[in-house]
Protein backbone atom coordinates (compact mmCIF):
# COMPACT_ATOMS: atom_id res chain seq x y z
CA UNK A 1 0.00 0.00 0.00
CA UNK A 2 1.23 3.41 -1.03
CA UNK A 3 2.49 5.83 1.68
CA UNK A 4 0.85 8.92 1.88
CA UNK A 5 1.93 12.47 3.06
CA UNK A 6 0.24 15.19 4.57
CA UNK A 7 1.98 18.50 4.25
CA UNK A 8 0.52 21.49 5.93
CA UNK A 9 0.54 24.85 3.92
CA UNK A 10 0.14 28.22 5.30
CA UNK A 11 -1.86 30.40 2.88
CA UNK A 12 1.14 32.11 1.81
CA UNK A 13 2.85 29.48 0.68
CA UNK A 14 0.23 27.65 -0.94
CA UNK A 15 -0.58 30.62 -2.98
CA UNK A 16 3.54 31.00 -4.13
CA UNK A 17 2.97 27.32 -4.82
CA UNK A 18 -0.24 28.12 -7.44
CA UNK A 19 2.20 30.94 -8.96
CA UNK A 20 4.76 28.40 -9.68
CA UNK A 21 2.86 25.39 -11.27
CA UNK A 22 0.63 27.86 -13.06
CA UNK A 23 3.10 30.71 -14.82
CA UNK A 24 1.10 33.22 -16.46
CA UNK A 25 0.89 32.87 -20.77
CA UNK A 26 -2.61 33.75 -20.55
CA UNK A 27 -1.91 37.37 -21.47
CA UNK A 28 1.56 37.12 -23.63
CA UNK A 29 -0.31 37.33 -26.53
CA UNK A 30 -0.70 40.68 -26.06
CA UNK A 31 2.75 41.03 -27.54
CA UNK A 32 1.07 41.08 -30.80
CA UNK A 33 0.73 44.63 -30.65
CA UNK A 34 4.31 45.15 -30.71
CA UNK A 35 4.41 43.65 -33.81
CA UNK A 36 4.68 45.88 -37.17
CA UNK A 37 1.83 45.94 -39.32
CA UNK A 38 3.57 44.84 -42.56
CA UNK A 39 4.04 41.44 -40.71
CA UNK A 40 1.49 38.37 -41.64
CA UNK A 41 -0.48 37.47 -38.48
CA UNK A 42 -2.23 34.00 -40.10
CA UNK A 43 -0.90 31.09 -42.36
CA UNK A 44 0.89 27.93 -40.76
CA UNK A 45 4.18 29.05 -40.93
CA UNK A 46 3.27 32.89 -39.44
CA UNK A 47 1.45 31.29 -36.49
CA UNK A 48 4.01 29.34 -34.93
CA UNK A 49 6.50 32.07 -35.34
CA UNK A 50 4.41 34.25 -33.20
CA UNK A 51 5.86 35.07 -29.70
CA UNK A 52 3.41 34.36 -26.66
CA UNK A 53 0.64 32.22 -28.20
CA UNK A 54 0.22 29.04 -26.21
CA UNK A 55 0.06 26.04 -28.34
CA UNK A 56 -3.44 26.03 -28.48
CA UNK A 57 -3.61 29.57 -29.32
CA UNK A 58 -1.46 28.68 -32.64
CA UNK A 59 -4.21 25.86 -33.11
CA UNK A 60 -6.59 28.59 -33.05
CA UNK A 61 -4.35 30.82 -35.58
CA UNK A 62 -3.72 28.11 -37.97
CA UNK A 63 -7.67 27.42 -38.27
CA UNK A 64 -9.21 31.27 -38.08
CA UNK A 65 -6.36 32.80 -39.47
CA UNK A 66 -8.88 35.81 -40.75
CA UNK A 67 -9.61 36.49 -37.45
CA UNK A 68 -6.11 37.09 -36.17
CA UNK A 69 -5.92 40.35 -37.42
CA UNK A 70 -8.68 41.15 -35.27
CA UNK A 71 -6.56 39.84 -32.60
CA UNK A 72 -3.55 41.77 -33.02
CA UNK A 73 -6.09 45.34 -33.33
CA UNK A 74 -7.71 43.78 -29.75
CA UNK A 75 -4.17 43.76 -28.20
CA UNK A 76 -3.25 47.38 -28.97
CA UNK A 77 -6.59 48.49 -27.26
CA UNK A 78 -5.97 46.70 -24.67
CA UNK A 79 -2.24 48.88 -23.90
CA UNK A 80 -4.01 52.08 -24.52
CA UNK A 81 -7.29 51.76 -22.95
CA UNK A 82 -5.03 50.46 -19.93
CA UNK A 83 -2.89 53.47 -19.91
CA UNK A 84 -6.05 55.51 -20.39
CA UNK A 85 -7.64 53.84 -16.92
CA UNK A 86 -5.19 54.23 -14.76
CA UNK A 87 -3.24 57.27 -15.87
CA UNK A 88 -3.45 58.97 -12.68
CA UNK A 89 -2.44 55.96 -10.65
CA UNK A 90 0.73 54.20 -9.39
CA UNK A 91 0.33 51.47 -11.53
CA UNK A 92 -0.47 53.32 -15.04
CA UNK A 93 -0.11 50.21 -17.15
CA UNK A 94 3.53 50.87 -18.42
CA UNK A 95 5.14 48.41 -21.02
CA UNK A 96 8.51 47.15 -21.03
CA UNK A 97 10.26 45.95 -23.48
CA UNK A 98 11.74 42.83 -21.11
CA UNK A 99 9.88 39.67 -21.65
CA UNK A 100 7.19 38.01 -23.46
CA UNK A 101 4.69 40.17 -21.76
CA UNK A 102 4.11 43.55 -21.94
CA UNK A 103 3.05 44.41 -18.72
CA UNK A 104 5.92 42.86 -17.43
CA UNK A 105 5.84 39.91 -14.86
CA UNK A 106 3.82 42.15 -12.48
CA UNK A 107 1.20 39.87 -14.59
CA UNK A 108 2.36 36.59 -13.15
CA UNK A 109 0.92 37.42 -9.32
CA UNK A 110 -2.61 37.16 -8.85
CA UNK A 111 -3.06 41.00 -8.06
CA UNK A 112 -6.49 43.05 -8.76
CA UNK A 113 -3.78 44.67 -11.94
CA UNK A 114 -3.79 40.69 -13.98
CA UNK A 115 -7.66 40.69 -12.78
CA UNK A 116 -8.29 43.76 -15.24
CA UNK A 117 -6.01 43.26 -17.36
CA UNK A 118 -7.65 39.78 -18.17
CA UNK A 119 -10.96 41.29 -18.31
CA UNK A 120 -10.40 43.79 -20.37
CA UNK A 121 -8.09 41.35 -22.98
CA UNK A 122 -11.02 39.37 -23.23
CA UNK A 123 -13.57 42.05 -23.70
CA UNK A 124 -11.02 43.65 -26.17
CA UNK A 125 -11.41 40.50 -28.22
CA UNK A 126 -15.07 39.88 -28.23
CA UNK A 127 -15.30 43.96 -29.04
CA UNK A 128 -12.42 43.78 -32.32
CA UNK A 129 -13.69 40.59 -33.89
CA UNK A 130 -17.70 41.67 -33.23
CA UNK A 131 -16.77 44.80 -35.15
CA UNK A 132 -14.99 42.65 -38.43
CA UNK A 133 -18.07 40.57 -38.24
CA UNK A 134 -20.40 43.62 -38.36
CA UNK A 135 -17.90 45.43 -41.58
CA UNK A 136 -18.38 42.41 -43.43
CA UNK A 137 -14.32 41.60 -42.54
CA UNK A 138 -15.09 38.24 -42.02
CA UNK A 139 -15.81 35.12 -43.97
CA UNK A 140 -18.06 33.13 -41.04
CA UNK A 141 -19.89 35.41 -39.54
CA UNK A 142 -21.92 38.99 -39.95
CA UNK A 143 -24.76 40.49 -38.94
CA UNK A 144 -26.80 39.42 -36.38
CA UNK A 145 -30.30 38.57 -37.80
CA UNK A 146 -31.83 36.75 -35.23
CA UNK A 147 -32.86 40.31 -33.74
CA UNK A 148 -36.26 40.52 -35.65
CA UNK A 149 -39.78 41.21 -34.65
CA UNK A 150 -41.69 44.03 -32.59
CA UNK A 151 -40.01 44.92 -29.40
CA UNK A 152 -42.16 45.59 -25.95
CA UNK A 153 -41.77 49.28 -26.70
CA UNK A 154 -42.99 49.24 -30.05
CA UNK A 155 -40.62 49.60 -32.57
CA UNK A 156 -39.18 47.10 -35.34
CA UNK A 157 -35.81 44.79 -34.69
CA UNK A 158 -33.97 45.48 -37.95
CA UNK A 159 -30.62 46.83 -39.46
CA UNK A 160 -27.76 45.17 -38.70
CA UNK A 161 -27.02 44.21 -35.21
CA UNK A 162 -23.45 43.74 -33.69
CA UNK A 163 -23.38 40.15 -34.00
CA UNK A 164 -21.77 39.80 -30.26
CA UNK A 165 -22.54 35.93 -30.12
CA UNK A 166 -19.76 35.68 -32.32
CA UNK A 167 -17.04 37.74 -30.81
CA UNK A 168 -17.51 35.98 -27.20
CA UNK A 169 -17.52 32.55 -28.81
CA UNK A 170 -14.42 33.52 -30.70
CA UNK A 171 -12.77 35.19 -27.07
CA UNK A 172 -13.90 32.19 -24.92
CA UNK A 173 -11.67 29.60 -27.77
CA UNK A 174 -8.67 32.20 -27.70
CA UNK A 175 -8.57 34.40 -24.75
CA UNK A 176 -9.47 31.27 -22.19
CA UNK A 177 -7.20 28.34 -24.01
CA UNK A 178 -4.45 28.57 -21.87
CA UNK A 179 -6.56 28.22 -18.72
CA UNK A 180 -8.96 25.25 -19.88
CA UNK A 181 -5.05 23.66 -21.70
CA UNK A 182 -3.82 23.13 -18.33
CA UNK A 183 -7.14 22.35 -16.20
CA UNK A 184 -9.54 24.38 -13.98
CA UNK A 185 -8.79 23.40 -10.10
CA UNK A 186 -6.26 25.97 -9.29
CA UNK A 187 -6.40 29.07 -7.91
CA UNK A 188 -5.22 31.05 -10.47
CA UNK A 189 -6.77 29.62 -13.57
CA UNK A 190 -10.33 29.89 -11.75
CA UNK A 191 -9.73 33.75 -10.75
CA UNK A 192 -8.43 34.26 -14.78
CA UNK A 193 -11.26 32.36 -15.91
CA UNK A 194 -13.53 34.42 -14.00
CA UNK A 195 -12.06 37.80 -14.78
CA UNK A 196 -12.27 36.74 -18.61
CA UNK A 197 -16.04 35.88 -18.34
CA UNK A 198 -16.03 39.47 -16.12
CA UNK A 199 -14.87 41.35 -19.08
CA UNK A 200 -17.23 39.97 -22.13
CA UNK A 201 -20.02 40.50 -19.42
CA UNK A 202 -19.16 44.10 -19.41
CA UNK A 203 -20.18 44.45 -22.77
CA UNK A 204 -22.88 41.88 -22.90
CA UNK A 205 -24.72 44.31 -19.90
CA UNK A 206 -24.25 47.39 -21.59
CA UNK A 207 -25.23 46.82 -25.26
CA UNK A 208 -26.99 50.08 -26.70
CA UNK A 209 -29.75 50.56 -29.17
CA UNK A 210 -30.01 52.46 -32.13
CA UNK A 211 -32.58 53.36 -34.18
CA UNK A 212 -34.08 55.29 -37.83
CA UNK A 213 -36.92 57.29 -38.22
CA UNK A 214 -38.96 56.35 -41.22
CA UNK A 215 -41.87 58.27 -42.45
CA UNK A 216 -43.48 61.41 -44.27
CA UNK A 217 -40.79 64.73 -42.91
CA UNK A 218 -39.06 62.33 -40.85
CA UNK A 219 -42.25 61.92 -38.62
CA UNK A 220 -40.87 58.87 -36.90
CA UNK A 221 -44.50 56.89 -37.92
CA UNK A 222 -42.07 54.15 -37.87
CA UNK A 223 -38.83 53.13 -35.99
CA UNK A 224 -36.36 50.80 -37.24
CA UNK A 225 -33.55 49.48 -34.54
CA UNK A 226 -30.82 47.39 -34.09
CA UNK A 227 -28.21 46.60 -31.27
CA UNK A 228 -24.94 47.84 -31.01
CA UNK A 229 -22.31 47.29 -28.47
CA UNK A 230 -21.09 50.12 -26.43
CA UNK A 231 -17.90 52.06 -27.08
CA UNK A 232 -14.90 50.09 -25.69
CA UNK A 233 -14.22 53.38 -23.51
CA UNK A 234 -17.25 52.41 -21.62
CA UNK A 235 -16.46 49.29 -21.61
CA UNK A 236 -13.05 50.32 -19.92
CA UNK A 237 -14.48 52.74 -17.74
CA UNK A 238 -17.25 50.02 -16.03
CA UNK A 239 -14.10 47.33 -15.27
CA UNK A 240 -12.19 50.09 -13.87
CA UNK A 241 -15.33 50.35 -11.39
CA UNK A 242 -15.22 46.48 -11.23
CA UNK A 243 -11.48 46.92 -10.48
CA UNK A 244 -11.62 49.48 -7.57
CA UNK A 245 -14.17 47.41 -5.81
CA UNK A 246 -12.72 43.88 -6.79
CA UNK A 247 -12.96 41.31 -4.04
CA UNK A 248 -9.92 39.54 -2.54
CA UNK A 249 -10.23 35.76 -2.62
CA UNK A 250 -8.88 32.57 -1.69
CA UNK A 251 -9.19 28.64 -3.24
CA UNK A 252 -11.51 26.42 -1.58
CA UNK A 253 -12.71 22.35 -1.80
CA UNK A 254 -16.16 22.42 -1.40
CA UNK A 255 -16.85 18.65 -1.17
CA UNK A 256 -15.06 17.15 -4.72
CA UNK A 257 -14.22 20.29 -6.22
CA UNK A 258 -12.59 23.92 -5.80
CA UNK A 259 -13.82 27.21 -5.79
CA UNK A 260 -12.73 30.80 -4.93
CA UNK A 261 -14.58 32.45 -1.89
CA UNK A 262 -13.99 35.78 -0.52
CA UNK A 263 -10.48 35.63 2.28
CA UNK A 264 -12.99 37.81 4.29
CA UNK A 265 -15.90 35.55 5.41
CA UNK A 266 -18.13 38.84 6.02
CA UNK A 267 -17.55 39.99 2.21
CA UNK A 268 -20.64 38.19 0.49
CA UNK A 269 -19.67 35.93 -2.70
CA UNK A 270 -18.52 38.17 -5.72
CA UNK A 271 -20.96 38.42 -8.92
CA UNK A 272 -20.00 36.62 -11.99
CA UNK A 273 -19.71 40.37 -12.97
CA UNK A 274 -17.17 41.12 -10.26
CA UNK A 275 -13.41 41.07 -10.42
CA UNK A 276 -11.56 38.85 -8.64
CA UNK A 277 -7.69 38.91 -7.09
CA UNK A 278 -5.42 36.39 -5.26
CA UNK A 279 -2.81 38.10 -3.98
CA UNK A 280 -2.10 42.21 -2.35
CA UNK A 281 -0.76 44.10 -5.02
CA UNK A 282 3.35 45.46 -5.09
CA UNK A 283 3.36 49.42 -3.62
CA UNK A 284 4.73 50.23 -7.65
CA UNK A 285 6.74 52.85 -5.69
CA UNK A 286 9.65 51.76 -6.57
CA UNK A 287 11.75 50.95 -9.78
CA UNK A 288 11.83 46.65 -10.37
CA UNK A 289 12.75 46.79 -14.11
CA UNK A 290 12.82 43.27 -13.69
CA UNK A 291 9.01 42.90 -12.81
CA UNK A 292 8.30 45.39 -15.02
CA UNK A 293 7.28 48.25 -12.47
CA UNK A 294 8.57 51.86 -13.17
CA UNK A 295 8.58 53.18 -10.03
CA UNK A 296 6.33 56.73 -9.80
CA UNK A 297 9.88 59.36 -9.97
CA UNK A 298 9.02 61.87 -12.27
CA UNK A 299 5.67 61.24 -12.48
CA UNK A 300 3.14 63.86 -12.90
CA UNK A 301 0.23 64.32 -10.10
CA UNK A 302 -2.21 66.79 -8.65
CA UNK A 303 -0.89 68.99 -6.39
CA UNK A 304 -4.41 70.54 -5.39
CA UNK A 305 -6.11 66.96 -4.40
CA UNK A 306 -4.34 64.78 -1.31
CA UNK A 307 -6.74 61.99 -1.60
CA UNK A 308 -7.70 61.13 -4.73
CA UNK A 309 -5.93 58.91 -6.53
CA UNK A 310 -4.34 61.30 -8.91
CA UNK A 311 -2.75 63.16 -5.92
CA UNK A 312 0.59 63.53 -4.94
CA UNK A 313 0.05 61.75 -1.73
CA UNK A 314 -1.11 58.81 -3.01
CA UNK A 315 0.84 58.48 -6.46
CA UNK A 316 4.57 59.60 -5.13
CA UNK A 317 3.89 57.48 -1.89
CA UNK A 318 4.17 60.21 0.56
CA UNK A 319 4.74 63.69 0.41
CA UNK A 320 7.93 63.15 -1.92
CA UNK A 321 7.20 65.65 -4.45
CA UNK A 322 7.94 68.75 -5.85
CA UNK A 323 6.36 71.99 -7.58
CA UNK A 324 7.61 73.82 -11.05
CA UNK A 325 6.11 76.41 -13.38
CA UNK A 326 6.05 75.79 -16.77
CA UNK A 327 5.08 77.43 -20.19
CA UNK A 328 2.30 75.40 -22.12
CA UNK A 329 0.40 76.58 -25.50
CA UNK A 330 -3.23 76.26 -25.20
CA UNK A 331 -5.97 76.98 -27.57
CA UNK A 332 -7.90 80.40 -26.54
CA UNK A 333 -10.32 82.76 -27.97
CA UNK A 334 -11.96 80.29 -29.98
CA UNK A 335 -14.71 81.47 -31.96
CA UNK A 336 -17.26 79.42 -33.97
CA UNK A 337 -18.18 80.30 -38.03
CA UNK A 338 -21.72 80.22 -39.45
CA UNK A 339 -21.09 76.47 -40.81
CA UNK A 340 -19.05 73.92 -39.20
CA UNK A 341 -15.66 75.30 -38.37
CA UNK A 342 -13.97 76.66 -35.43
CA UNK A 343 -11.13 79.02 -34.89
CA UNK A 344 -8.75 79.62 -32.61
CA UNK A 345 -5.66 81.35 -31.39
CA UNK A 346 -2.72 79.98 -29.44
CA UNK A 347 -1.73 81.40 -26.25
CA UNK A 348 0.89 80.94 -23.99
CA UNK A 349 0.50 80.33 -20.29
CA UNK A 350 2.66 79.18 -17.12
CA UNK A 351 1.47 76.60 -15.01
CA UNK A 352 2.26 74.95 -12.07
CA UNK A 353 3.39 71.60 -12.17
CA UNK A 354 3.79 68.74 -9.62
CA UNK A 355 6.34 65.99 -9.83
CA UNK A 356 7.18 62.77 -7.90
CA UNK A 357 11.11 63.36 -6.36
CA UNK A 358 13.49 61.34 -8.26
Amino acid sequence: MPTVFTVNLTAPLLLLLLWATHPTMATNWLSLARLPRSRPVSGAAPCARLRGLTPGQVGVCRARGEVMESVRKAAEMVIEECQHQFRNRRWNCSTTSRGINVFGRVMNQGTREAAFVHALSSAAVAVAVTRACTRGELDRCGCDRKVRGVSPEGFQWSGCSDNLSYGVAFSQTFVDEPERAKGVSAGRPLMNLHNNEAGRKAILHNMQVECKCHGVSGSCELRTCWKVMPPFRRVGVVLKERFDGATEVRLTRIGSRTALLPRDPQVKPPAARDLLYLAPSPDFCHLDPDNGIPGTAGRRCNGTSRLAPDGCELVCCGPGYRAGRAEVVQRCSCKFSWCCSVRCQQCKNTVTIHTCRV
